[in-house]
């Protein structure tokens, strides 16, 4: 119907009407008709962004309240024009800001005034650009101090603009990462004094701390403290280390005149070519409470781009524990490992990644075949109170963080994404992370090229019903280390047929050493896992963890190495009916099993889809 249909495209104006002719220039134009429609709706609503680049100046907000949901059976839905057909027109919205003004200066490297710009992120004609960074963190000898490092080198004092320059902290554990600012560098001809910024070196300290009451690991102290924040494993973010073309530096030495520097590839014209630094946080804001959701809205065959997180630039930096969870200062508990023998400390309440598109509160929410990508913190987040949203045949890659989020919620549906490159600068993250929810589905999706997890799901006291089934998880764990493909810890409900189902997932290529390809860890209980096949890992699975698995059954799996202690499983563990295949022809005798070549013929994107 003509009357329900809206258009808006960057050549239109927002004084006409939001027709195809006439169309709206901007979303919250378009947004202030669909509110004015909304409460007489006969049929969906839809939005058609034309061809082009939509740039937020602000993040665009679907509020319950303000009338942005769906009513009388009915959707809003925001598309790019033609979509679901051969004509579909390329819509970006984008949060990002060209960077003009590029001036040559020395060894190559060219520089543009860009104000108070904050940014971690650059897109040099549509490719990220990294960081200059150096590696080691710190050269020479270090020292670690309760204010930050001595070195006998005097390089560390020669680094323009040190208070910009943020310390890396790779395998700080081995499944997490840290970054902390410096403040100042000082020194003579026989030393150098790095100082930190605080609070986040401190938090680091008390963070990143094991306690050792059985046999000390190496590099304990006699007392039993094993102090795992040591030198940092890369430094970022100086003029002095643009070494790499390609590579870009923000200069914050002088306040309100920041200057970006970037030493450009072979044959590149900073001067001609597209820079975008993001500029806002959000794209995408959806806001509904348990009360009041918002409803009924679809985003479909977008691309989202250019937005960035600059939290973990300030003093407090980006402490990693786990997943998308992170400690920004607060209570710190003990909880045990290594069967009583180890003790670490875990943040109480934890901050979550934040994600670019975010919703919360949302009932039959649809994000799908859309783009995002080049993102400064998480893709996609859905928490609160929800009910059967849907994250449906998106492509998800070269993301800071996370690709989706799921935290709580009832009915949520992740099938059919493609997730890669993700984790590109907060390596813990998860390409799929699924907290404390129920009646969860992740189902068909391809994921690949992840630094650490695949898929994290993490029980909770609401966790029920929760299905992984049919993912393509491959190449995860190039960075850190005791993870997995598929990674599970916590009770997952309160029995086998209310708990948590992990069927039919192909895992392989699982790369640094000390994995599991699929893990069930601290106090798992209730999960079967079904029919899966992992291969081309560390270790397949393991049985033994603290605190110990409870009511879990791993049936029907086919893998290329005898878990350690299968036969003789701890108590609380049912193993039955699994295969060991070799690992030289795994494949080729995977395929001549019935059961095995169903697993790896249904797995992915592709069977799904044509099924």
């Amino acid at each position: 119907m003509v009357e329900n249909q809206l258009y808006v495209a960057p050549w239109g104006r927002d004084s006409w009407p939001g027709t195809f002719d006439r169309p709206f220039a901007t979303l919250p134009a378009a947004q202030r008709a669909v509110r004015a429609r909304t409460g007489a709706m006969g049929s969906d609503l839809v939005v058609s962004l034309r061809a082009g680049t939509h740039v937020l100046t602000e993040p665009f907000v679907l509020s319950a309240e303000e009338g942005d949901s769906g009513e009388n059976g009915y959707r809003v839905v925001y598309q790019a024009h033609g979509h679901g057909t051969d004509e579909r027109e390329e819509a970006v919205i984008s949060g990002g800001r060209r960077i003009t003004g590029w001036r040559p200066g020395e060894a190559g490297v060219w520089r543009a005034e860009v104000g108070e710009l904050e940014t971690r992120q650059l897109q040099v004609d549509g490719r990220p650009a990294p960081r200059a960074s150096v590696s080691p963190g710190i050269p020479g000898a270090v020292t670690i101090t309760e204010a930050g490092f001595v070195t006998d080198s005097e390089i560390p004092q020669s680094w323009r603009d040190p208070g910009s320059i943020e310390f890396a902290f790779t395998g700080v554990y081995p499944w997490s990462e840290a970054r902390c600012r410096v403040a100042e560098i000082s020194g003579d001809a026989d030393s150098s004094t790095i100082t930190m910024a605080q609070p986040g070196f401190g938090w680091a300290r008390e963070l990143y701390r094991a306690q050792w009451t059985g046999e000390l690991p190496p590099g304990a102290g006699s007392s039993g403290v094993w102090a795992t924040i040591g030198a940092p494993s890369s430094a970022e973010n100086s003029v002095s280390f643009l070494t790499e073309p390609g590579s870009f530096a923000l200069d914050r030495s002088v306040p309100g005149r920041h200057v970006l520097h970037y030493l450009p590839l072979p044959g590149e014209d900073p001067a001609r070519a597209e820079i975008v630094a993001p500029v806002l946080e959000r794209l995408v804001v959806g806001r509904g409470t348990e009360e009041r959701p918002l409803h009924d809205v679809t985003l479909r065959g977008l691309t989202f781009t250019d937005a960035g997180w600059t939290g973990p630039s300030g003093p407090g930096g980006f402490l990693h524990f786990h997943g998308n969870g992170y400690y920004d200062g607060g209570p710190l508990r003990q909880v045990e490992l290594a069967e009583g023998n180890a003790r670490l400390a875990v943040p109480e309440r934890p901050a979550m990644l934040p994600a670019n598109v975010e919703f919360t509160g949302g009932v039959r929410i649809t994000l799908a075949d859309n783009r995002f990508t080049r993102l400064g913190a998480g893709a996609v987040g859905f928490s609160g109170p929800g009910q059967d949203n849907a994250i449906l045949g998106n492509v998800i890659e070269d993301v800071s963080g996370s690709g989706v989020a799921v935290a709580a919620g009832t009915g949520t549906r992740v099938e059919r994404n493609l997730i890669r490159r993700i984790g590109r600068e907060y390596h813990g993250s998860p390409a799929v992370w699924v907290a404390d929810a129920r009646d969860t589905t992740v189902a068909h999706n391809e994921i690949h090229d992840v630094p650490y997890c695949g898929i994290i799901l993490v029980g909770g006291d609401r966790a029920a019903r929760v299905q992984i089934v049919g993912n393509l998880i491959h190449r995860t764990m190039t960075v850190l280390a005791d993870g997995g493909g598929i990674y599970l810890n916590g009770r997952q409900g309160s029995s086998y047929a209310g708990g948590t189902l992990v069927r039919g997932n192909v895992i392989r290529d699982t790369v640094t050493s000390y994995n599991f390809g699929l893990y069930t860890d601290f106090g798992a209980a209730w999960v079967t896992v079904l029919g899966n096949v992992v291969y081309r890992g560390d270790t397949p699975i393991v049985l033994r963890v603290t605190p110990p698995l409870e009511n879990v059954a791993f049936l029907g799996n086919f893998w290329d190495d005898r878990p350690e202690g299968y036969g003789d499983p701890p108590a609380g563990v049912v193993v039955a009916g699994n295969t060991v295949l070799p690992k030289d022809g795994f494949e080729q005798a995977l395929t001549a099993d019935p059961a095995g070549a169903d697993i790896l013929a249904t797995a992915g994107r592709g069977a799904a889809a044509d099924g």
